[in-house]
Parts: structure tokens; sequence; C-alpha cells
């Protein structure tokens, strides 16, 4: 290649993978559909595989498309492929790398005085230590970096539009998407003030001039921008700023005339307020939602029939907690999930498991149920893909502790173990707290050496 040709581009595996699913599945003459009905996962896995943007899809998912369009292995490899791809770049990104003049990787030698490294505050290399480096040494501590602090304190002010048309509104969608992806994945505790400073700078763009049409699809637009914020608030025990958040969204829900982003923040305040310890507000959420469920979709009103049952069941209404869980399958048995928003992708099989499980989870404890809860929370663990690592590692551990409550607390054990190891890699609260509660229902088994041990993972793991 000379000079003056362009390098071919390098696609991912990662990339290519999403790209082999997509082709190989057309050649099969099969849609996303009729390929997820065939190896027993829904649409929305199908479609999110096939994006080269998303997260990486879940090794069991991957292995049941490979069989099912007969690639021999081809798509497996490849996603193995790109999970090397993505462990490399994490290390990559975690390993404080030396760099000389040229921009190239400097070999980093026994001796200190031996490297290139870039003072931030004059843009020069320089080769010799200085002094704080030479006490950090031989100290073994860290240096100050408060003067790196500094650099960044003061950003000028991204300037807001003045008009703000249907490119705008994409934007902010695709905003609340990432954030989105990346709360479910691995909570909301590294990005919510990002998220939380998005928001502030999307709210603005409300007060600028636009046509009726991009008006309405503004307002929904940051709206759900609105509840992705606010849900990481939640998730962050920062129960305030979340109840202020939901309603700035149910404000923006109701002007844009949006009844399905309406139903959703209805629902998440519902999850609050039952968190906290008031379900008679989320009861009060849900039946809100539900004014007007003709305008809802099937899935938006099996997700508020669950939202019910988990507030029944903390009341202690346990034939009301079945019933509730009887409408919410009965309305999701009839769901076309083409017809729902891009918020409620997410409701899937395993999250309707999940949900409905959380909420017979309740009732077991008071003899009730407690075989039709562990199946579901069963099924919600094994159905869950690596994008949502935070709803299966608290399902696990809802799992392990019911099982622990009501089961063998050996099998409890094993349950637990794995749900602690899922949730290492999630910033949530919620998690962790889950985490207490199973710790608490071991504590009768504590003589147990398996027990125990689980109980000192816990604590070693969730201070406080």
């Amino acid at each position: 290649m000379t000079d003056d040709e362009t390098p071919p581009t390098l696609e991912s595996a990662s990339a290519r993978l999403a790209h082999e699913i997509r082709h190989r599945r057309t050649q099969a003459d099969l849609s996303q559909r009729r390929l997820a009905k065939e190896i027993g996962y829904t649409r929305q896995y199908i479609s999110l595989s096939e994006r080269p943007d998303h997260n990486l899809p879940s090794a069991d998912l991957v292995r049941a498309i490979d069989q099912a369009l007969g690639a021999e292995g081809t798509l497996i490899a490849l996603r193995e492929q790109a999970k090397r791809e993505k462990e490399q770049l994490r290390r990559q990104l975690a390993t404080p790398r030396a760099q000389g003049s040229n921009g190239t990787q400097s070999i980093i030698s026994g001796r200190a005085s031996d490297r290139f490294r870039l003072n931030p505050y004059t843009d020069t290399a320089q080769g010799a230590t200085t002094s704080t480096e030479q006490e950090v040494l031989r100290l073994g501590t860290k240096p100050n970096h408060t003067g790196l602090t500094d650099l960044v304190a003061s950003i000028q002010p991204i300037p807001v539009p003045s008009v703000v048309g249907s490119a705008e509104v994409m934007e902010v969608r695709a905003a609340a998407r990432s954030f989105e992806d990346w709360d479910a994945l691995y909570g909301g505790g590294l990005v919510r003030a990002a998220v939380t400073a998005q928001l502030r700078y999307c709210a603005e763009l409300l007060r600028a001039r636009c046509s009726d049409t991009v008006r309405s699809e503004l307002f929904s637009a940051v709206g759900y921008l609105g509840h992705v914020t606010g849900f990481m608030a939640f998730d962050a025990y920062a129960h305030e700023d979340a109840r202020r958040m939901f309603r700035f969204a149910l404000a923006c829900a109701e002007e844009a005339g949006d009844w399905h982003l309406r139903a959703k923040v209805l629902s998440s305040m519902a999850r609050q307020a039952i968190w906290c310890g008031d379900p008679d507000s989320g009861l009060t959420f849900t039946e809100l939602a539900l004014v007007r469920a003709d305008r809802l979709t099937a899935t938006e009103r099996a997700m508020l029939h669950t939202g019910r049952a988990r507030a029944l069941a903390k009341l202690g209404l346990v034939q009301e907690t079945a019933g509730a869980v009887g409408g919410a399958d009965e309305e999701f048995a009839r769901r076309q999930p083409d017809d729902d928003p891009p918020w409620m992708l997410y409701y899937d099989e395993a999250q309707h498991a999940g949900d409905t499980g959380h909420a017979l989870w309740d009732t077991a404890l008071q003899g009730h149920f407690a075989a039709e809860a562990r199946q579901r929370l069963a099924l919600a663990v094994t159905q869950h893909g690596d994008e949502f690592a935070r709803a299966r590692a608290i399902s696990q551990t809802k799992l392990a502790s019911l099982v622990m409550a009501t089961g063998d607390p050996s099998e409890a054990t094993a349950l637990g173990t794995l749900a602690l190891d899922w949730a290492g890699t999630v910033k949530s609260r919620r998690a962790a707290d889950d985490l207490r509660d199973l710790s608490r229902f071991a504590l009768p088994h504590h003589d147990l050496t398996a027990v125990a041990e689980l109980r000192q993972r816990i604590g070693t793991a969730v201070i406080g």
C-alpha cells in the first residue's frame, strides 16, 4: 500500500458478529420474529443482536442462533473474538502507559528516570522524575492530583440552539437510550452526574422555537430522558432527586399527550414508592396509569398489573396479589412487541417472569405460592441476557433468599454465591440491599460452613 492509499477500515469482531447474524438470518429467509420463536427468545433479543452499536449478546443467545442458522460455530467464534477484544480494550484503558515523544508506547524499565512523561501544565515531555514522584516511589503512596481537577473545573457551556427540529429530537432520544442501556448493564452509579447534566441541557431545549409537531415529539423525548435520569437516581437511593425527575418526566409526557410515556413514568413512581415502604402510594400510581388502559399496549398493561401485584403483596393481600399476577399474565400473552414504544423493549419474558416472581416472593414468605415464585425467578435468571446484568443479579439474589428461607440452605448458598459474583459488576444500591437481605435469611443457618463463608463474603462486599 502506498502512502497515498487509504488504509482499509478495520471492523470490530462485535460489529462483524452483528452483521453476520443479520446476513445469515436474511439468507435463511427468516424474520426476526420467526427466528426468535424457533430458539425460544423474543424478537427484541434478535434485533439487539443485529445492532453493531449495542452490547455483546449473551453466549447462550449466540449459541442458539448459530445452531438455528447452521453457522457451524462461526457466530460462536466471532463472539469469543469480540469478547477478547473488549477485555483487551478494558485492560488498555485500565493500565497506565507512558508514551514517548513520537506517540508510541515507551518501554517501562525498573527505573522511573528512564521513562518519559507529559507534564499536563506545560504540555512538554520530561525525562526526569520530580521530587513528588521520587517521594511516591520511596513511600509507595499516591501523588496529590488536585491540580488536574483545576483543568476541568471551568468548562465553556454548550450553547442551546434557539430553534429545534427533528434532528435534535433524535439526538435526545439517542442519549436517553444510551444511558438506559448503561443503567441496565452497570447501574447508574458512575454516570448519574452525566445524565443529570444532559437532562438539564435538554430541558433548556423546551424553551426553543419549533413547530407544533416537533414540540410534542421534543417533550416526549426529553420526558423519556427525564425518566431514565429518575430511575438512575432511584437505583442510587437519591430518592428525592428521583421523585423530582419522575415528576418532570410525567409533566413532559402529559404536555406531549404521550400516554405510553405517562404509563411508564407512573409505573416507575409506583416501584419507587413500594421500595420505600409506601405500597399504598404505589397502588395509587398504578391505578392512575390504568385510567385509560385502552390507550396502552398489552405489554404496558402487563407491566402495570405487575406493579399492582407488587403493591398488593407488600400490603399482605395474598389472593388479590395472585389475581393481579393472573391479569398481568393474560395481558402479556396478548402482547405485540412491534406496537410497543422503545422504552418498553426491556419488558420481555425475562422481565415479566422476574417482576411477577418478585411479587409472589412476598407471598411465598407468608407460605403461599413459593413454588410459583421460585419458578418465575429462575426463568428470569436464565432468560436475562448480559445486557440486563442488574436485573439478572437481583432476580438471582431474590431466588437465593427464597430458597434460603423456604428450602435447602446448601442449594441457596450456591445460588447466593453466583448472585454475589454477578452483583460485583453492578453499581446498584438496590442490588446491595437485596444481598443484605440474603445474609439476614442465611443467619439461622450460620452453623453451616458454606453459609458462614457466604455471609462473610457478603459482609466484605457490601459495606454498611
